[in-house]
């Protein structure tokens, strides 16, 4: 294992800048400073080997080496992250798999029907195997460039690396321009009635909930990082990422955590739950305190709790699994969110991808029961979800991994950005409260259209 310390930014898309236009570069963001809890930032770039599955094909290029596999693509990664090592620097990924699972890689864990239209050509799985990041530490205001060094040019690079992430930053952004006619995939008619359809699969006892959404879309032209760094400005969160692939960017700004794996302990935190926030604080306080006492909003963070619990017990020693918080409330810059925590161990012989396997995707953003929710979301979305509630995760060669829901997530791909919204429907929803709901947590991603002149 090797590390080496730099000198420390305040401003990690400092040290992003100067690989952010290389393919295969990704930026983990916990949000610092503008959120407190924020601590690790993530970089990586340069992959040794990368894996992106395509329906029943997952194409590999192994240190420029390429070839496909019909395999499972979870075993394939886990094929290629190798034998588990021990991570002796205290950091929190020093080298190993980095990238995304798209909401619909689900159709190789799940039986599901074709009923949606497919029209964003990105792959299920986009996942590089990294052997060097660079960690930085917001609450020691430290920086390390780190590596297991598995792949034996690491050490020859390692000085060039250390020169490169010791310059100042770019700043030669190219800017970018988007359509201000920003287009849905349901009318307010045709979200009514696929509303009315879940609320008739809950009476006839089908599910109990669904997690319903509406896909947005407009041109874009320019630089997806420069977008990026408009949303970590406007909509600061502790969950973001952004990731430069060769089909497209990702420009996530998620507030929750799908899973996370450190020494074998487990953790979820799937929200449920969500008011809109004022400019008022008393008014702010009030729709806070509104979201901490709505029975709907527990009742609904509730189901999605115990089905977590379910799903993670599946992997867990028996008797680990509890729920040390439930309906803690979160704040962020435009929404209240009412946030539950899981907890458990890994049992003896499993590890974080037999987790993602046995809980991907979240339950937080499918509804219960899981699988009957994602057929009825099949039927009544117009278009595939791809990334959009998916996960982006790192996972370590020592068997550590941190994950999100991508939600309040973006997808560039070719002249167009993408961006779904939705909520969980129950049987007392109301279609007006659920409506408003999508364009409340929409709000920070439609802050991007607000500008006609390239920024």
């Amino acid at each position: 294992m090797k590390v080496s310390e730099l000198s420390y930014h305040r401003n990690a898309a400092d040290f992003f800048s100067l690989v952010a236009d290389e393919p295969w570069s990704m930026f983990f963001d916990s949000g610092y400073p503008k959120i407190d809890m924020g601590r690790y930032d993530i970089i990586v770039s340069r992959p040794t080997i990368t894996l992106e599955t395509y329906g029943d094909v997952t194409h590999i290029n192994d240190n420029g080496k390429k070839k496909t596999s019909t395999e499972d693509p979870l075993l394939l990664l886990n094929e290629y992250l190798g034998d588990k090592g021990n991570n002796l620097s205290g950091l929190p990924f020093c080298g190993g798999a980095v990238g995304y699972l798209a909401y619909d890689l689900g159709r190789r864990l799940e039986s599901l029907p074709e009923i949606s239209k497919q029209d964003i050509n990105m792959p299920e799985m986009a996942v590089g195997i990294y052997d060097w990041s660079l960690i930085i530490d917001h609450h020691l205001r430290r920086v390390w460039l780190a590596s297991f060094c598995r792949d034996e040019k690491t050490e020859s690079i390692w000085q060039e690396l250390q020169d490169l992430f010791s310059t100042p930053a770019n700043d030669e952004a190219e800017g970018y321009r988007t359509s201000a006619d920003v287009k849905s995939n349901l009318s307010r008619e045709e979200y009514g009635q696929a509303f009315d359809k879940v609320k008739k699969y809950i009476r006839d006892g089908d599910c109990y909930q669904v997690n319903l959404s509406q896909r947005f879309s407009a041109d874009f032209e320019g630089d997806s990082w420069s977008a990026y760094l408009k949303l970590r400005d406007v909509n600061p969160a502790p969950y973001a990422a952004y990731l430069n692939l060769p089909t497209g960017a990702v420009l996530s700004s998620s507030p929750e955590r799908f899973l996370r794996v450190t020494d074998n302990q487990v953790e979820t935190k799937p929200i449920k739950g969500t008011k809109h926030r004022s400019v008022f604080a008393y008014e702010d306080k009030e729709l806070a305190v509104c979201l901490l006492e709505s029975e709907k909003d527990r009742a609904e963070n509730l189901m999605i709790v115990d089905l977590l619990r379910n799903d993670i017990s599946k992997v867990c020693e028996s008797g680990s699994v509890v729920v040390p918080k439930l309906f803690a409330l979160e704040s962020y810059a435009t929404v209240h969110h009412l946030v539950s925590t899981i907890t458990g161990r890994l049992a003896e012989g499993k590890n974080s991808i037999d987790l993602m396997r046995g809980c991907f995707p979240g339950g937080s953003i499918t509804g219960a029961p899981k699988h009957r929710s994602m057929e009825i979301i099949e039927e009544l979305e117009p278009h595939r979800r791809s990334i959009y509630c998916g996960s982006l995760f790192y996972l370590g060669f020592d068997g550590n991994m941190d994950s999100n829901i991508c939600i309040r997530t973006l997808i560039k791909h070719n002249d167009q950005l993408y961006f779904n919204a939705g909520g969980g429907i129950v049987w007392d929803s109301d279609v007006d409260a659920e409506y408003k709901e999508c364009f409340d947590k929409a709000a920070a991603m439609l802050k991007l259209f607000k500008q006609e002149e390239a920024i």
